[in-house]
C-alpha cells in the first residue's frame, strides 16, 4: 500500500487498519471467516458491493497476504488471515451487544440471513435422504418472503423458487425475529415458546431443530464464552 492511502504511521494499529478498514473489507472477511471460498458465494454474502469493488478488495487482501487464490479461481485464508478470524468474530459480539439493529430499520435482510444459514446447517443430525425445510418471512418484501432450503445428504441448497419436493417443515416468523435468534440475541428455545417462530411438519424436525440450526459463528462464540464464564 502506498504511503499516500496510508496514515504514515509505524503504529501497528495504524498498518493493521490500512488493510483492515477499508469499506466492505471487513464483511469479506466474515464471509471467509464463516467458509465461503468462491467469488459468487463471497458475493451473495455483500448483495450491495458491487462485484468490481469485491474484486478490488480480495486483490488488496491477496496483496496484503491475508487470503491466496487457487487456479480453481478460489481463495482461503493464510496464517495471517486465519489469526484474524477471532478478531472478526469478537467485532461482532461487540455489535451484537453495544450497536442496538432497529427494529423498524432496513437492514434486516432475508436473503443474507438465508445465505448465512445455508451454511450452518448440521446434517448429521437430520435424518437420511432429503429434507425440504421452508421458511416465511411474513415482513419481507413479497419477493424475498418464501425460502427453502433443500437439504440431501451433506449437500444444502438455497432456493428462492419452489423446488417441487414435499416439504417436511414450515417455518414461519418475521425477519427481525428469526435474524435475533440467528446473531444470539434471542434463544432459538425463547423465541419458539413466545410464537416468534412458529412451526409445523415433521415432529422429529420440530424437536431437533435447536441441534440441526447451529446459529451464526456469532452467536456460536457468545454462547460459548457464556459457558465458560459460567463454568468459570
Amino acid at each position: 500500500m502506498s504511503r499516500h492511502t496510508g496514515y504514515g504511521q509505524f503504529c501497528p494499529v495504524a498498518k493493521a487498519s490500512e488493510i483492515l478498514t477499508t469499506r466492505w473489507t471487513p464483511l469479506i472477511m466474515r464471509e471467509l471467516v464463516s467458509g465461503s471460498s468462491g467469488f459468487n458465494e463471497i458475493h451473495r454474502g455483500v448483495p450491495l458491493m458491487s462485484r468490481a469493488l469485491l474484486a478490488q478488495r480480495l486483490r488488496e487482501l491477496t496483496d496484503a497476504g491475508v487470503l491466496c487464490r487457487n487456479d480453481r479461481g478460489t481463495y482461503r485464508l493464510t496464517e495471517a488471515g486465519e489469526s484474524l478470524g477471532p478478531i472478526i468474530i469478537a467485532m461482532g459480539l461487540w455489535g451484537r451487544q453495544w450497536v442496538e439493529s432497529a427494529a423498524d430499520g432496513p437492514d434486516w435482510d432475508a436473503g443474507v440471513l438465508m445465505w448465512d444459514m445455508r451454511r450452518r446447517i448440521d446434517t448429521s443430525v437430520l435424518p437420511p435422504g432429503r429434507t425440504v425445510l421452508q421458511f416465511d418471512y411474513g415482513d419481507a418484501p413479497t419477493e424475498m418472503r418464501r425460502w427453502w432450503l433443500l437439504i440431501e445428504d451433506d449437500e444444502v441448497d438455497l432456493c428462492q423458487s419452489d423446488p417441487g419436493f414435499e416439504v417436511d417443515l414450515y417455518i414461519t416468523s418475521t425477519v427481525r425475529d428469526m435474524g435475533r435468534v440467528w446473531i444470539g440475541q434471542r434463544g432459538l428455545t425463547t423465541a419458539l415458546k413466545r410464537d416468534e417462530i412458529r412451526v409445523h411438519g415433521r415432529i422429529d424436525l420440530e424437536r431437533s431443530m435447536p441441534q440441526w440450526l447451529m446459529l451464526s459463528v456469532i452467536a456460536e462464540e457468545g454462547n460459548r464464552q457464556q459457558e465458560a464464564e459460567l463454568a468459570g
